[in-house]
């Protein structure tokens, strides 16, 4: 099978450039589901060596669904990082043996830790917090946490974040004290400039866990809009009731070029700026997203300095 020539940039780009914006991709991971892999016959003919693929883990989805999956993708050659949603797991014993399928027949060592999404717990578990002191994760190499730019209204119904900060300072004292690598991985966002200032009020507050931001793939903008509803987000879904309201956009798929290109001149200007990497949700399909992110310069491995 003839694979994609993939190749890494290894010096800084000048902001605002095509170059900003390949550095900025480069290594970015991005989210399947069961069903939505299924339709991809070969992940290695769209994907570059070395992309770490989220599977999320639905409400209703079957474990034996997952570790198939994530068995899959492993067998492939790539990075799994199943979901672990909190309020969907029963009890310790559950979370023991979903990890120990994973880690016996798909070689998982990397999880995201996440309160779900789901209003009312199925068992003994409300955040991910309480996941990381069971100390079933302990030994994992990597271990991400979800990030919330515009806010959770799950965790704070009143439109602040005092709660959400106050978990990510919880979680800034266990990356402090653990050897797992940390990251944050965020909801998907439309507008550049809240994100900004968002990662810098955290790097205010001393929490430096490295931020991959979520970007949702090129889809249809009516799909785009739909999601973004289902999933909370916050001040920047203006920009898609914008475009929605312009009717020689309202037929064009939406792509996230002045979202990514935005971010990546800022990095590239600040290169100490709390954005480590991108994280995909192909809203409007894996292989349209893959192709949109090839296209964009996203065709690096995933570089040692995002290991």
């Amino acid at each position: 099978m003839a694979l994609l020539n993939f190749r890494r940039k290894e010096t800084p780009a000048p902001a605002g450039s095509a170059e900003a914006t390949e550095a900025f991709l480069a290594g970015y991971s991005i989210e399947v589901m069961p069903r939505t892999a299924e339709k991809v016959e070969d992940f290695r003919e769209i994907l570059p060596k070395g992309t770490r693929v989220y599977i999320a883990h639905i409400e209703g989805t079957p474990i034996e669904d997952m570790v198939a999956t994530a068995k899959r993708l492993n067998a492939e050659g790539f990075p799994v990082m199943p979901h672990f949603p909190a309020r969907i797991i029963k009890d310790k014993a559950t979370l023991a043996n979903w990890i120990e399928r994973y880690k016996a027949e798909a070689d998982v060592k990397q999880a995201l830790l996440l309160g779900g999404g789901i209003s009312t717990p199925h068992g003994d578990f409300d955040n991910s917090m309480q996941l990381i002191e069971t100390g079933l994760f302990d030994g994992f190499e990597r271990l991400h946490v979800a990030g919330h730019p515009e806010g959770n209204k799950d965790i704070d119904p009143d439109g602040s974040d005092k709660n959400v900060m106050a978990a990510l300072k919880w979680k800034q004292a266990f990356k402090e004290r653990s050897d797992a690598k940390m990251a944050m991985a965020t909801q998907f966002c439309f507008e550049a400039k809240p994100v900004i200032a968002w990662v810098n009020r955290l790097n205010a507050e001393g929490v430096d866990i490295p931020v991959h931001i979520g970007v949702a793939g090129p889809a249809k903008l009516q799909t785009m809009i739909k999601f973004a509803i289902a999933c909370g987000v916050g001040p920047s879904l203006k920009v898609l009731q914008k475009r929605a309201m312009d009717v020689t956009k309202l037929l064009l798929p939406y792509e996230p070029n002045e979202f990514v290109a935005e971010l990546a001149a800022h990095k590239a200007a600040n290169p100490s700026f709390g954005i480590e990497s991108v994280h995909f949700f192909p809203l409007g399909g894996i292989k349209t997203n893959a192709t949109w992110a090839i296209e964009h310069g996203g065709k690096s491995a995933v570089p040692a300095a995002k290991s």
